[in-house]
């Protein structure tokens, strides 16, 4: 099995492979990717570079994914050739363009927020001075934008306008952000794992936390999965795809955007959950029949992001006092160097009771740090 991109995530779908003997292989640039010390072997190689994707392509007898941002002619030319890529390259170059994305949506009568496309932040302006677009709106870029990067609340003149084609997007009264992770098979069959709610640190537009099960009535509940189902379906997707949606202040669900890989918002699934999200997408691209998604405890997930003002060689204040509260989980991706807001490790938090977990979860915020040793 080959695996483009070599980050926290491909490391944990590695160690989740090791226990069935699955030999992996990881494409990254970077020699001290998370990936490298748990792939069977490690290629270096630039995910968008064509030559180096077709080449890695070569070596496996399945492709697929931690990240979007790959060179998708290499990846149509190996399908044409007979490689297995979960999911579909087609179903990639849909997911890399938001524009794409939200055309997507519209087409098949799934509810998202009303937008518009502009080539350029010329393009915006102008249909400012025009009386088109009114603030306060949203701008995403179409490609390139990730974990909050590539996106811009614009709620007045004062506020810089992102440079490149963007989705512009009426700004929605949030109430709450949730997602929903869904996985398919070859075979049609399909599984969700319950909703999750997500908040968000204001100055990084990072996750900060992740509570599962989300705080949602039945009905939002239901049809937060059923959405999620026709979305993986629309696209005849085989693999894994986590779904991000608003609940505005009405209670309407609209959806914000997809990714078609493991999630930040599945983090938790390894410890609480009997089918974690990586064993999930294991079974569903090898044409296994799907695991159970039963919940086992509840839980709270933290991201563990490198503390301001340090940078260099990593160390992690507080984490043996952490490690004697019962039912915490701590998971650190091998990342060596540590700099402002970069993603460290993630924090599961179990217990019978949400209210517990959160109340140990404020415990291990306030305790466990990411700091630089100091010289």
């Amino acid at each position: 099995m080959g695996i483009i991109a070599g980050g926290q995530l491909g490391k944990m779908l590695i160690q989740e492979a090791s226990r069935w003997d699955i030999v992996t292989y990881v494409l990254d640039p970077d020699e001290a990717c998370s990936a490298r010390n748990v792939a069977s072997f490690y290629v270096k190689g630039d995910f968008r570079d064509f030559d180096a994707v077709y080449a890695f392509g070569k070596q496996v007898d399945i492709l697929t994914f931690e990240l979007e941002d790959v060179n998708i002619p290499a990846l149509q030319k190996l399908k044409a050739e007979g490689l297995n890529i979960a999911p579909d390259p087609d179903v990639l170059a849909l997911i890399q363009d938001k524009g794409l994305q939200k055309a997507f949506y519209a087409k098949h009568h799934l509810p998202s927020s009303d937008f518009a496309l502009y080539e350029s932040s010329d393009a915006i302006k102008e249909a400012i001075t025009k009386g088109v677009l009114d603030y306060p709106f949203v701008q995403k870029l179409r490609k390139g934008g990730y974990d909050g990067r590539g996106v811009a609340l614009i709620n007045g003149s004062d506020k810089v306008l992102l440079e490149g084609a963007s989705v512009v997007e009426t700004k929605v009264a949030i109430d709450k952000e949730i997602a929903v992770i869904v996985a398919r098979n070859s075979a049609d069959e399909v599984r969700c794992f319950p909703a999750v709610e997500m908040t968000f640190d204001e100055q990084t537009n990072l996750v900060e936390e992740i509570f599962c099960p989300a705080n949602l009535t039945t009905e939002q509940a239901t049809k937060a999965q059923s959405l999620a189902i026709e979305i993986i379906r629309a696209l005849d997707m085989v693999g894994l795809l986590a779904v991000e949606f608003f609940i505005d202040k009405e209670g309407q669900i609209l959806i914000n955007e997809v990714a078609p890989r493991p999630h930040n918002s599945g983090h938790h699934t390894i410890d609480s959950m009997l089918t974690s999200q990586h064993k999930q997408l294991l079974r569903a691209i090898l044409g296994l029949p799907l695991g159970t998604t039963e919940v086992l405890k509840k839980s709270v997930m933290l991201n563990l992001l490198g503390e301001v003002g340090h940078e260099g060689a990593v160390y992690y204040e507080g984490f043996e006092a952490c490690m004697a509260i019962e039912g915490v989980k701590i998971h650190l991706y091998g990342k060596k160097e540590t700099r402002p807001s970069r993603k460290m490790g993630h924090v599961t938090i179990l217990s019978d009771s949400l209210e517990h977990a959160q109340h140990k979860a404020n415990i291990v915020k306030n305790t466990l740090k990411v700091k630089s040793w100091k010289k």
